[in-house]
C-alpha cells in the first residue's frame, strides 16, 4: 500500500518540473490528484499518461475563480480532498530595487503570495470542516536567506514561510496540518526560462551548485516530490508550521572548506 493510498490532492503547478515530479509520486503512492496548471498541453499529456487517477485543470493562481474551481474539481471528480500543495511560481521581478516597477512588484506577489493565500483559504475551508488534512506551498532557501534570490523574488518567499506559520496555528486546532518546502537550487525549465538561457546553460548551473554548498550536486525535482510525500504523509502526522529545507545544505551556513576560523 502506498503513502498516500486513498488520498486526494490537488497540485498547482503540476504540469512541469517540481510539480510534475510530484504529481507523478503521489500517484505512484496511491493518491489522486488534480493537475492545475496554466500549461494546458503539458498538464493534458500528465494527465492521460496517469489514467484515471489524475484529471488536469486550467488553472491561473492568481485568480480566485481558478483556484476555487480546482479545489471543487477534486471533490466532484474524486470525492474528496485530503491535500492542497500550492506549488505554481516563477522567478519574477529581477533586477535593482531601483529599477523594478510597483506593477512587476504587485505581479510577482499575486503569483508568488496571493495564490497560496488562494489555496490556504478555499482547501482551508474542506480540510477543516472535516477535520483533517494537509496544506503544503512551496516557498525557497531565498526566503530563508536574504541574497539567495531576488529581492522581490525572496520576500514573497519568506511571506509564504510566515503565512505558512500563521494559518498553521489556526488550522491545527481543526486538525489541519499546514508546512512549506524551501527548495534550493532545482535548475528546472523555468529557472532556464527565468534566466534567458538555454538547455546549455543547464550544466553549468549544476557544476555551479556543486562548489556553493556541501553536498555537491544541484538539486533535481524528485528530491523535492520526495520531502513534499512526506510531509503530506502519515509519516508525518506531527509536524506542523514547518519551513523545510530541501536544499544540500545550502542555506545551513559557510561550507566547512570555505570558513576562514576552522
Amino acid at each position: 500500500m502506498g503513502k498516500l493510498e486513498g488520498k486526494i490532492a490537488v497540485i498547482t503547478g503540476g504540469a512541469s518540473g517540481i510539480g510534475e515530479a510530484t504529481v507523478r509520486l503521489f500517484v505512484d503512492e496511491g493518491a489522486r490528484v488534480v493537475i492545475a496548471d496554466i500549461l494546458d498541453e503539458a498538464g493534458n499529456s500528465l494527465a492521460d499518461s496517469l489514467g484515471s487517477r489524475a484529471v488536469f485543470q486550467h488553472a491561473d493562481v492568481t485568480s480566485e475563480r481558478d483556484v476555487k474551481t480546482a479545489v471543487e474539481l477534486a471533490v466532484s471528480q474524486f470525492g474528496g480532498l485530503d491535500i492542497m500543495f500550492n506549488n505554481a511560481g516563477a522567478m519574477v521581478a529581477r533586477g535593482s530595487i531601483l529599477e523594478v516597477s510597483a506593477e512587476a512588484f504587485d505581479g510577482a506577489l499575486a503569483l508568488l503570495v496571493r495564490s497560496v493565500f488562494l489555496g490556504m483559504k478555499h482547501a482551508g475551508a474542506i480540510l477543516a470542516k472535516q477535520g483533517s488534512g494537509s496544506i503544503l506551498s512551496t516557498a525557497s532557501i531565498a526566503g530563508l536567506l536574504p541574497g539567495a534570490g531576488p529581492h522581490i523574488y525572496s520576500t514573497a518567499k519568506a511571506a509564504v514561510i510566515h503565512l505558512t506559520k500563521c494559518v498553521a496555528l489556526e488550522l491545527g486546532e481543526s486538525g489541519v496540518r499546514v508546512n512549506c518546502i524551501c527548495p534550493g537550487g532545482v535548475p528546472t525549465q523555468l529557472v532556464l526560462d527565468a534566466l534567458g538561457a538555454g538547455p546549455e546553460a543547464l550544466e553549468v548551473i549544476k557544476e555551479t551548485m556543486t562548489l556553493t554548498q556541501p553536498l555537491a550536486r544541484a538539486g533535481l525535482p524528485a528530491d523535492v516530490a520526495r520531502a513534499a510525500l512526506w510531509l503530506c504523509s502519515e509519516d508525518a502526522s506531527y509536524v506542523t508550521g514547518q519551513a523545510v529545507a530541501v536544499d544540500g545544505g545550502a542555506a545551513t551556513g559557510i561550507m566547512w572548506s570555505k570558513q576562514a576560523l576552522k
